[in-house]
């Protein structure tokens, strides 16, 4: 979303900052773009079954929950009210397609049929936006996205009624992309794991994002997965899985047992989203990397894991080094993964606001 150029006469442009909605919690993150310097951050828990509730029915769950995070959970301040609103992955669609260069003129009904086609939903219901992200002489390749308008459009009066002011919405994926091509070599044609508490988003990055998809696995199962199958409490679940993990170790058989099944969906996952970008992607690159990312991506061992069955090099990801906290105390080691998603919406370039 953005303001034409007549209007932007009359609009003073002002600091952005990010604010990421996910079932499980809320954060915000305020960046000086030019010298990556954090200026203030902030999170907070929420419940998934009242986060649904929120959006479903328009309670004020969800703004209750904001105005707590930006009074009593930031630390450092933020550079204003406008907000870039990140919208999970796992409520977006999309897409990459190929069309004769010479009906371009007709690029609009495509996407209209691509839309019609493809995702389960009417079209009347979503918001969908497009981009031409290649051309050659003979085809244009169209990069699409769609949401429900539902989702966003409660996101945004949940976020206006907290007293700020939405200034672009944007698919969490796309927001850890921009960071890791900037901080992980994601120049190169990368694959990219977000495990989150409660879901995984795998998408294909090659210049932008070429698909995304996702499923109902994170970091909350390998530790629901590993208390039933050693039958520990969670606290201790979860200890055994960011402590121990995958590594070698006088545990590992039982762990790894406890967490094959939930890892093996996710590689299947990938592998399907790998296949789309080989077969039907026009053109494509050969992909060369998995950045793993996100809270769930705490678990030792997580990285040789999927460079053995993907059979390409992974790791997780760590873009810290580019974000500098000066003077502010930085997260916890073990809450880091959780700002990467808002640090990329608060890092958008201002004329991707504006165009």
């Amino acid at each position: 979303m953005g303001i034409s150029e007549v209007a932007k006469l009359f609009y003073k442009d002002k600091p952005i900052i990010g604010l990421d909605i996910s079932q499980t919690g809320m954060k915000v993150m305020s960046v000086d773009p030019k010298k990556w310097l954090v200026t203030g951050y902030g999170s907070i828990d929420l419940d998934p079954a009242k986060v649904q509730q929120s959006l479903d029915e328009g309670d004020d769950y969800l703004t209750k929950n904001i105005a707590s995070l930006l009074n009593k959970n930031l630390v450092g301040s933020l550079a204003s009210n406008h907000a870039i609103l990140g919208v999970p992955a796992g409520r977006t669609f999309t897409r990459t397609f190929t069309i004769p260069a010479n009906t371009e003129k007709n690029l609009k009904e495509a996407v209209e049929l691509e839309v019609e086609q493809y995702i389960p939903i009417p079209m009347s219901t979503l918001y969908v936006d497009y981009e031409v992200i290649e051309r050659s002489k003979e085809e244009l390749t169209v990069l699409m996205c769609a949401v429900p308008r539902t989702v966003v459009d409660s996101c945004i009066s949940i976020a206006e009624n907290a007293g700020l002011r939405v200034a672009m919405v944007e698919s969490s994926v796309s927001a850890v992309a921009r960071l890791l091509e900037t901080t992980e070599e994601g120049h190169l044609p990368t694959v990219i794991v977000d495990i989150g508490p409660a879901s995984t988003d795998i998408a294909i990055l090659d210049g932008s994002i070429r698909i995304a998809g996702s499923l109902s696995i994170g970091g909350n199962t390998f530790t629901l997965d590993i208390a039933k199958k050693l039958k520990v409490p969670l606290e201790n679940a979860h200890q055994l899985k960011v402590l121990n993990g995958l590594s070698a170790g006088s545990r590992q058989q039982k762990i790894n047992a406890a967490l094959k099944p939930s890892l093996e969906r996710i590689v299947a996952e990938t592998q399907r989203v790998i296949r789309y970008y080989d077969e039907r992607i026009v053109n494509h690159r050969k992909l060369e990397q998995v950045l793993i990312v996100g809270g769930g991506a705490n678990v030792p061992g997580i990285g040789e894991y999927f460079t053995n069955e993907l059979v390409m090099p992974a790791r997780v990801a760590s873009p810290w080094q580019q974000l500098d906290f000066g003077k502010l105390p930085q997260p916890a080691k073990h809450f880091r993964p959780r700002y990467i998603t808002v640090a990329g919406l608060a890092t958008v370039p201002a004329e991707r606001i504006w165009t």
